[in-house]
Formats: structure tokens, sequence, C-alpha cells
């Protein structure tokens, strides 16, 4: 892990692990359970009412959020902040098949961190979070097909080994948006 964070791989799709973020404070990270997507709907209503990264037009509807976090998706991962009860959400994201048939073994991933919880380095473990996981799920590449160029994880996508593949011009008002693929394990 980078810049103070600590963490072991998973070995199985299905573990949670402890990182060390730069704060010196634990996150857990693994797989999202039933109740925590009844969490996880209304921290990414505060996503997409930002407009930080997503496309999706606010107000958020339970339907696209479904369409969006629950299905088709192939895994979904969230970060957790302090023990107990008072253990809650703070980042999640998804991967996916970007395409069908022949090439699902390219993934789709989305990312996001609250607002609250921004600046600590829990991007940076999901996003390396997710490169480990995605070939344990099958996947040996991962394609961001629209990230807005003001996006602040552009620098961290790239310096985690993504490649910018293709632009695309005035894509959601006005901004462009970049089209990013990596690969995550062997076929």
């Amino acid at each position: 892990m980078g810049q103070g964070e600590e963490v072991v791989q998973p070995s199985s799709p299905g573990t949670d692990v402890a990182v060390t973020v730069r704060s010196g404070e634990v996150v857990s990270v693994g797989p999202i359970t039933a109740l925590e997507v009844e969490e996880l709907f209304p921290l990414f209503v505060d996503v997409v009412a930002s407009g930080d990264g997503y496309p999706h037009s606010p107000p958020l509807t339970r339907e696209v959020f479904d369409q969006t976090w629950v299905r088709p998706v192939t895994m979904v991962v969230v970060a957790r902040r302090g023990t107990g009860a008072d253990r809650h959400l703070v980042g999640a994201y998804y991967l996916k098949p970007n395409f069908f048939g022949k090439a699902a073994h390219i993934a789709n991933a989305g990312y996001f961190v609250s607002a609250d919880s921004r600046g600590l380095g829990i991007g940076r473990v999901l996003v390396e979070d997710s490169i480990w996981r995605a070939p344990l799920v099958g996947f040996d590449a991962v394609q961001f097909n629209l990230v807005f160029a003001s996006n602040r994880a552009r620098g961290l996508y790239e310096e985690l080994g993504w490649i910018e593949i293709g632009r695309i011009p005035d894509a959601v008002n006005g901004e462009e948006a970049i089209i990013y693929w990596r690969r995550v394990g062997e076929r």
C-alpha cells in the first residue's frame, strides 16, 4: 500500500481486511452485507447531489441506485470506519462486467468516498483493493468509461497503472471525460 496504508491482500473475494490509513485509523474493507445496502443508498444520493464524479441526474431514485450498485453487479466492497454501534460506511466500489460475452473478462468499476472521509487515504485503499479482488471474481482488466477531466482521482488512477485509452469531448455538461484501462490479473 502507499502513503502509510498497510493491508494484507485478501485470498478470497469474501474476505474482510483491516487497513491502517494515513491518519493511523483502522478501516475495515470487505464485501457489502444485505443490511449495508440500505446504508449505502443515502451516501450515494449525496454523491450524486454534489455532482462528484457520477453522471447521474439528481434526485437519485432507488431504482437508479439499484441499477448502479445492486444489479447487475459482480461485487460491491465497502469501507467502514468505527467499531460496534459506531461502525458506519464511508466509501464503496463495485465491479461488474464492462461488456457482455467474450469481453466479460473486462470489469467496470465505480468508486466513491463520503465527503466527511475524504483525504484520509480511503479512496486509495478502495482502488487498490479492487485491483486485488478483480481477478478473484474472474476479471483480468478494469476499464473506467467516464472519468471527468476534473476528477481529483485521475492522478491516483494513473499512479496505480491505469492508462488513458480515449477521450470523450463534451461528455457531461460540456466537460471532457477520459476512458482508462488497466490489467489486473493473468488470464
